[in-house]
């Protein structure tokens, strides 16, 4: 099935397979920011973001890191230390997420400084009327699709505020782009199957709930591969994270259900910390015939940007190979959209 091409066209109508291979491109975009580029002093960043909005926040904990303390907030309230010396980012793509403009009333009470990130909507228009520092984010067919647009925008405003200096990304992202150009065409549609590791994943795992497991670092990628197979294919999907996962988690497995209809995804990286690098083999070998054998996805790339990312990409084309062979059409998310008409009533 996944080497009929003019199935996987029909199904993926939007070419979201086309849009994957592409995403390199958003590293290298250069965004024109309007607004207030003066700041004062930043002790602190909050985030406040959902769903794929919120996604390249979680990047920054991991790469580059500021010195900063950094907070993702993915509610309504931003935390109570938010004062005049913080610096809150509210992003959302569609530029309406109801907690996400609430987080905005509430940094605009705080006294806060205030940069934003959007590709429209309520946000955009608020960021223009008040002179707010705003980023707006190019066009795509979905929120999930456009985290690097959202990851480079991040980054600049922390350079604008001052709290990061271009050096410590610019010519990393450069070579992250050059990595992924590269590598991504080894899982584009043409590739058969015999070739192709994405397809051969999906097709590992159709039928079954996917468990998606992580070290701290790959935690980011983790993350994007639970939005893609809930979002793309429409699968349900968990993930947990490593160390933690051996002080609770770990025991679930170990006795019910017996029958366990789960596919276990570990993604690895040599960069890991060698303790948890240590775990995810000692948990695999205590747990072999407990749970299913779990895919180990290594992480390709020198860097851990490049490992990041080269694991979103690949976790986004075995998402979109799951999605036709779950018979759906990936980009659309009418349930999400139900639902906030419900929530509006």
């Amino acid at each position: 099935m996944l080497d009929d091409l003019t199935l996987i066209h029909q199904r993926d109508s939007e070419d979201l397979l086309g849009i994957a291979a592409k995403q390199w491109q958003q590293l290298l975009h250069k965004f024109d920011f309007e607004g207030n580029k003066q700041f004062g002093n930043v002790y602190n960043v909050v985030y406040a973001g959902m769903g794929g909005s919120a996604l390249a926040a979680l990047f920054v904990n991991v790469w580059p890191r500021l010195k900063e303390p950094f907070e993702v907030s993915r509610e309504y309230e931003l935390p109570p230390y938010v004062d005049g010396d913080t610096l809150v980012i509210v992003s959302s793509y569609s530029g309406n997420t109801e907690e996400t403009l609430s987080a905005l009333a509430d940094a605009e009470t705080r006294g806060a400084q205030i940069a934003v990130i959007a590709g429209g909507g309520k946000l955009e228009e608020i960021a223009l009327a008040k002179g707010y520092l705003f980023a707006k984010i190019p066009k795509a067919p979905q929120p999930r699709y456009a985290v690097f647009y959202n990851l480079r925008a991040l980054l600049d405003i922390l350079v604008i505020a001052g709290v990061l200096n271009h050096d410590q990304f610019d010519v990393e992202l450069e070579q992250t782009a050059d990595f992924l150009q590269q590598t991504a065409g080894a899982w584009r549609a043409d590739i058969p199957t015999a070739q192709n590791a994405a397809k051969q994943l999906a097709q590992e795992i159709v039928g079954k709930s996917v468990v998606v497991y992580s070290g701290p670092r790959m935690h980011p990628a983790a993350y994007k591969w639970k939005i893609s197979f809930n979002e793309n294919a429409k699968h349900v999907a968990w993930l947990g994270e490593l160390p933690e996962f051996n002080h609770n988690e770990f025991i679930g497995w170990s006795k019910q259900p017996t029958d366990k209809p789960y596919a276990v995804i570990d993604l690895r990286s040599n960069l890991e910390h060698e303790r948890v690098q240590k775990r995810f083999e000692v948990s695999a070998r205590l747990l072999s015939g407990l749970r299913p054998e779990p895919h180990v996805v290594q992480a390709q790339g020198d860097t851990l940007l490049e490992q990041l990312l080269w694991l979103i990409t690949f976790g986004d084309f075995v998402t979109l190979y799951l999605a036709i062979l779950n018979g759906v059409n990936p980009a659309p998310v009418d349930l999400v959209e139900k639902f906030k008409k419900e929530l509006a009533l």
